[in-house]
């Protein structure tokens, strides 16, 4: 049976492999708009539009998450990037050897990655892939764009989560902050240090040779050691200066790869991925609180205060905490860390870490919060120069998030940090807990309504709105089509940057090729770009308003009543993988949030709930309710009046697309023999009943015959991925009936 499951695995890999070397002439239709076939479009309509001018206000930040959905270890990740290029020349001889090699080398980690594991197999595509594709991608938008003038070194942006989200990882600590943006800045000293040698073979001219040599010089010193670092002038300056003096005596000889080395100096800096910190508002709380308890102006919690009192002491109260003071981990930990994050800020430049996210977001203390411990770790007499960004990512938090934002804006002090930070806010909405939390269809339509009201709000205070979405991979994630979600936001929604999570597993299959990476950077710039360029009509109509919204109301009580139901948290505990996912060395995390022996729906993490779904193939949270919802209005007599709003409003088509994903990718056969299981019969028969419907009313709102109809491309692949995955479910349900009976 092992054997089995080993040769399954290597099917995978080796699918993979030859769908990344077929990618560039199979993509689907519809989802193919380059930037080059988009500066094509605009020539041939000649209506005025200037591309430079909205190509230079615009990029899009794709941020790396630590989502333990990425399994393979470094050493199978070699072997990937090898076979790729092998497949494309068809050398089958390697192939053969290679996909040797990958049997005889083990996919599964010997023990449990750390944090700084987890950062290193992410800095691993950094180095390997995203190093040259950005610099490339940047240096042929240079190209097609025809505008000397044009210059925008931002339009893609990296972030970075492993070693900084501590959000539920009690192993990401201080320390491993620190080494991950050491790790960071060092392993970019170590590409800028091959790019200056490989230069150096070309211009090899008198008095150019000298300043590289000592730039060389200086950054190999800066590769293997955390305690030496060059500012960023100190990189660009010699630079400019062997492009000076190209110009003058050389005949510009080279400048071609030397303006290529200058640009992605100029796109990395000295940070590589911008570090950013997450925590959650409770443990701030819990922080706020030993602080103040110390200080004895509070017994035990914050509560005792007036709500305006303790405002007023987290903007102006004047304190300077030392972790050494406090017992408690998380207290001196936080302190710590924000102590510290002036000298991250140092070596790798303020755009290294400069964002402070907060998760759950549900009032103006969540804010404050942070704001006053940066305040008392000894940011009081300058510029504080993080973005402090709210993350509102259940229902509560975001009904919330309006009055909250206004409130904040409102007070001098906040709205005086605003403006130093270029009177931009970023604000993050968060799709995977919100799935999980109220379905596919209520979490992403209130999200949508969430950004039209904030950026009406932002626009108010003259303040620029950045939102910040937590996609997930899958649909049942908050995922699905990243250029169809974008390319769908109404026109009252902020535009200038899209800032987008990359989780896990995506990073391989989306992310894992330069050709990959680069088409899936260029729809990301295409799809904010053409909301702005090409008005499609994004703006809603009052009566699909109403049907978006009893279609996610009605959909969000069917979800809500699953829930509620007295075997749903023992299905998955009892008929999924779920409760393995704790045992699994495929991440740092605990597998679940808290304690608790009994098991609470405010345990589940998104990622383990998601995927044991996933793995029952049932795929619930991408669109349990829609079904019932679709069927409903029609019953009501609504039915033109729906299929108008589907065929009319891009938001909602986008929505009911992606959603039949998750209704293709599910296989309620595979556990068929559970509708004979004496516990859990009625509750997986609700989920199959739902799950024919919503396929039923989906397929008959759009018109399709199948579903992924208009996606035929990835239909086939995601069709012979399942072929090639099933053995491996069937052994993991035979699995779990034993380990049931056995129980």
């Amino acid at each position: 049976m092992f054997r089995v499951v080993q040769y399954v695995e290597r099917q995978v890999v080796l699918f993979d492999s030859v769908e990344d070397a077929a990618f560039k002439t199979t993509k689907d239709s519809g989802d193919d708009l380059s930037i080059k076939d988009f500066f094509q479009i605009i020539e041939n309509k000649k209506d005025g539009n200037d591309i430079s001018k909205q190509l230079s206000d615009f990029s899009a930040r794709i941020v790396f998450t630590a989502h333990p959905t990425q399994f393979y270890p470094p050493n199978v990740l070699d072997i990937i990037t090898r076979l790729r290029p092998l497949v494309e020349e068809n050398n089958i001889n390697q192939i053969d050897q290679t996909l040797q090699q990958l049997g005889l080398t083990s996919l599964i980690n010997t023990e449990k990655p750390t944090p700084l594991d987890e950062a290193r197999n992410i800095i691993y595509y950094l180095r390997s892939i995203y190093y040259d594709a950005v610099g490339e991608m940047y240096a042929s938008i240079k190209e097609w764009i025809r505008d000397k003038t044009f210059d925008n070194p931002n339009i893609i942006k990296f972030g970075f989560w492993p070693g900084g989200d501590r959000d539920g990882n009690p192993y990401v600590t201080a320390e491993i902050t620190k080494d991950v943006a050491d790790e960071l800045r060092m392993t970019l000293m170590k590409c800028y240090y091959e790019d200056v040698k490989n230069l150096q073979k070309k211009l090899t001219f008198r008095g150019i040779e000298e300043i590289l040599d000592e730039l060389k010089n200086k950054l190999y010193s800066c590769m293997f050691s955390s305690e030496k670092y060059l500012n960023y002038e100190e990189i660009i300056y010699p630079l400019h200066q062997v492009k000076k003096q190209l110009k003058k005596n050389y005949y510009y000889l080279y400048k071609q790869e030397l303006d290529l080395l200058i640009d992605k100096v100029r796109i990395f800096k000295t940070h590589f991925a911008s570090l950013d910190i997450r925590q959650d508002h409770r443990m701030h709380k819990k922080v706020i609180e030993a602080v103040l308890k110390k200080e004895n102006i509070i017994k035990e919690n914050v509560e005792e205060l007036k709500r305006d009192e303790l405002v007023d002491l987290l903007l102006h109260k004047k304190l300077l905490v030392d972790s050494q003071q406090f017992e408690e981990d998380i207290v001196k930990e936080t302190i710590n860390n924000i102590h510290q994050l002036k000298a991250i800020q140092t070596k790798n430049g303020e755009e290294g870490c400069n964002r402070y996210i907060i998760s759950n977001s549900e009032n103006i203390f969540s804010v404050l919060f942070v704001y006053a411990l940066f305040r008392w770790c000894g940011w009081e007499n300058q510029e504080i120069t993080f973005d402090i960004i709210p993350l509102f990512e259940t229902l509560v938090g975001m009904k919330a998030s309006e009055e909250c934002m206004q409130e904040l804006f409102e007070l001098d002090k906040y709205r005086a940090h605003v403006a130093k930070r270029g009177n931009r806010q970023t604000i993050m909405l968060g799709f995977s807990d919100g799935t999980k939390d109220a379905g596919y269809m209520k979490a992403n339509w209130a999200i949508f309504e969430t950004k039209e009201k904030l950026s009406i709000l932002c626009k108010k205070y003259k303040i620029e709105a950045i939102f910040f979405d937590g996609r997930g991979g899958p649909p049942s994630r908050g995922g699905g089509k990243t250029h169809r979600f974008y390319a769908a936001q109404s026109d009252v929604i902020a535009n200038r940057e899209i800032q987008l999570t990359i989780q896990g597993q995506i990073i391989t299959s989306k992310y894992g090729s330069k050709e990959q990476f680069t088409h899936h950077c260029e729809q990301l710039l295409t799809a904010g770009l053409s909301r702005n360029i090409f008005p499609k009509g994004n703006d809603i109509s009052p009566s699909a308003r109403k049907i978006i919204e009893d279609l996610a109301n009605i959909s969000y009580d069917k979800y809500a009543a699953l829930k509620a139901h007295d075997k749903f948290l023992p299905y998955l505990e009892n008929r999924s993988p779920l409760k393995y996912y704790a045992y699994a060395k495929v991440a740092s995390r605990p597998g679940k949030r808290g304690d608790n022996k009994k098991l609470e729906f405010s345990d589940l993490r998104a990622i383990s709930f998601v995927g044991a779904w996933s793995q029952l193939k049932q795929n619930v949270p991408g669109y349990f309710g829609i079904g019932t919802a679709i069927k409903q209005l029609i019953d009501d007599g609504r039915w033109e009046e729906l299929k108008k709003a589907y065929d009319e409003t891009a938001i909602f088509r986008a929505l009911i697309l992606n959603s039949t994903m998750s209704l293709y990718k599910s296989k309620f056969r595979l556990t068929s023999y559970m509708a004979e299981d004496e516990e859990f019969k009625d509750f997986w028969n609700i989920l199959h009943d739902e799950f024919q419907l919503s396929k039923e009313m989906m397929l008959r709102l759009s018109g399709n015959k199948v579903l992924m109809e208009e996606e035929p491309v990835s239909r086939e692949s995601i069709k012979i991925r399942e072929k090639i995955v099933l053995p491996l479910l069937v052994i993991q349900q035979y699995a779990l009936q034993k380990s049931n009976t056995r129980c």
